[in-house]
């Protein structure tokens, strides 16, 4: 009798046991699958329509803050990145024409390219916008999964030939307002009194002032696209905030 009872008792130890045991592994698995959960929203993908807004919103910041940091005064002049120098083709006799007491002229010419490229940037704000709404969902993702600067590097792809053509008039509006050309013709009849000048090909100032003004405008948004890409503050609205977090 006595070994009946004990051996009740060893089955309801194991019972109570089990029963224990069971609900502490039912516990257990319930919490891991609320965290699965939990951690599943967090991490569900945003969808192509936020993406490609969050990317032409972040073009259109980028875009409103190049054209401020260069359309103003000394906005390419005092940016060592973007100043546009003399044209290569006349660096190595910058030194000749400085020491035969030209140097005035060939500095009013380095600054009148430069004023009429900061003259000229605020053109180019609506052909980016425009540039941008038709961006397609596929090549939303592979700008919001590329680089840094892809978006810049491909609105840059996209559009470098329409900009040329749209942005041109605007150069030689400016180019005409500071009297580029007088100053660069200024600067070639002096280059040309020089020995052996004419064996160095003179560049197109209109297409060397456009090219170089483009670059420095692109550069600058990549820069800017960097800036909300990398740095939480630069995230300006909630949209750019989401995107980009």
């Amino acid at each position: 009798m006595n070994s009946l009872i004990i051996i009740g008792m060893i089955i309801l130890s194991f019972i109570s046991y089990t029963h224990v045991a069971f609900a502490g592994w039912m516990q257990d698995q319930f919490n891991k699958l609320q965290s699965s959960n939990i951690e599943s929203l967090k991490q569900t993908p945003l969808s192509q329509t936020k993406i490609g807004d969050g990317l032409k919103e972040a073009l259109k910041v980028g875009i409103d803050n190049a054209i401020k940091l260069t359309a103003k005064t000394d906005g390419f002049f005092k940016n060592e990145e973007i100043k546009i120098p003399l044209p290569e083709k006349l660096q190595m006799l910058d030194k000749g024409l400085r020491m035969v007491g030209l140097g005035k002229t060939v500095d009013d010419f380095i600054l009148s390219m430069n004023r009429a490229a900061e003259a000229s940037a605020p053109q180019a704000r609506d052909i980016f916008i425009n540039s941008i709404v038709g961006l397609s969902f596929d090549d939303a993702m592979r700008i919001y999964n590329g680089g840094n600067t892809a978006a810049t590097e491909f609105l840059k792809e996209k559009t470098s030939h329409q900009l040329r053509d749209a942005f041109l008039p605007f150069i030689r509006k400016s180019l005409a307002q500071y009297d580029v050309t007088a100053k660069y013709n200024d600067v070639i009849g002096k280059y040309r009194s020089l020995p052996f000048s004419h064996n160095v090909p003179i560049p197109d100032v209109e297409q060397y002032v456009l090219d170089k003004a483009l670059n420095g405008l692109f550069l600058i948004l990549g820069q800017e696209e960097t800036k909300i890409r990398t740095q939480p503050a630069a995230r300006i609205t909630s949209l750019l905030k989401e995107v980009f977090k």
